[in-house]
């Protein structure tokens, strides 16, 4: 294979990545047009087509999908490469990408976001929020963030930020408009109320509580079921009805008094959250930094 197809190789599998040319050209400092001449160049000497082209978005082919994950291993070792010559400069340095939960990006990445990236000046931090597992090598990921209860068997996994707590909150003022009800005493209670759900990468969320020993889980019923964390805490804020969320989401909220805790003897603890990637030998010296920085600022 003639060496002067891997920079095309790699535009591909940006392409691939963000079903874009606009967004693809964008990361790689070119224009959307140049890139189409790249990935057509690439077809031609191929002699397949790698991509679907239509006025909205840029799919992947069959035989595209083939090459790519075939592709993949390789495009990796040349990144570790490149990261083993960082290695050897004074400052820690490149493009350090992460794939997150929106909840793992509010908890504890956003609070220290602004020192690391003032720590790190070299280091640009790019962040993908997304509620779904996905693969961190097929995704050109160097690392995500997860519940542990989540993660995979074969993956080197960091703790961050110690236990969380799933609370249930409403506002005042949903608790003072209640008509011939009270507020929840027990989990059963919450099936009179109006429940603000979420929707989960594995299916709509069953609220989970703990007693004694005891761990359990109910299915709940209201107006509004989102995706979305945001669109959640601004419905309950807003007295739409109660919802279940990570205490530290709501910690500032309850000690003003802005929401009220239900069911606090009920409240499950998780292990939290879990910094991973993929086993290797060689991990990246921009990631071991982060790493290190997140321990120190959420260990303090």
């Amino acid at each position: 294979m003639s060496s002067d197809l891997l920079p095309a190789i790699a535009a591909f599998a940006r392409v691939a990545h963000h079903s874009s040319f606009t967004k693809a050209a964008a990361g790689l400092g070119v224009s959307p047009s140049a890139l189409s001449q790249t990935m057509r160049s690439l077809e031609t000497r191929l002699g397949v087509r790698l991509l679907d082209r239509t006025t909205r978005r840029v799919g992947v082919t069959e035989i595209g999908q083939r090459f790519l994950l075939d592709a993949q291993p390789g495009l990796a070792t040349i990144a570790a490469a490149i990261d083993g010559v960082n290695e050897s400069r004074d400052k820690p340095v490149g493009l350090l990408r992460l794939n997150l939960s929106r909840t793992a990006s509010d908890i504890l990445v956003v609070p220290h976001l602004v020192a690391f990236l003032e720590a790190f000046p070299d280091i640009t931090l790019e962040m993908s929020c997304d509620n779904a597992m996905i693969d961190l090598v097929a995704g050109g990921f160097d690392a995500g963030i997860r519940l542990g209860e989540n993660l995979a068997q074969d993956v080197v996994a960091v703790p961050l930020g110690g236990q969380h707590r799933i609370a249930t909150v409403a506002a005042p003022r949903y608790l003072k408009g209640l008509k011939g009800l009270t507020a929840p005493q027990t989990p059963e209670d919450l099936k009179s109320h109006r429940c603000l759900n979420a929707r989960l990468a594995g299916g709509i969320y069953r609220w989970e509580f703990s007693q004694e020993g005891r761990d359990f889980d109910i299915e709940v019923d209201g107006p509004l079921l989102t995706n979305d964390g945001d669109i959640l805490m601004a419905a309950v804020r807003g007295s739409a009805g109660i919802a279940c969320t990570f205490e530290a989401l709501v910690a500032d909220d309850l000690a003003a008094g802005k929401l009220v805790p239900l069911l606090q003897d009920w409240w499950p603890t998780f292990p939290g959250f879990y910094l991973y990637y993929p086993s290797r030998a060689h991990t990246p010296r921009k990631l071991r930094v982060f790493i290190e920085f997140m321990q120190s600022r959420l260990n303090a």
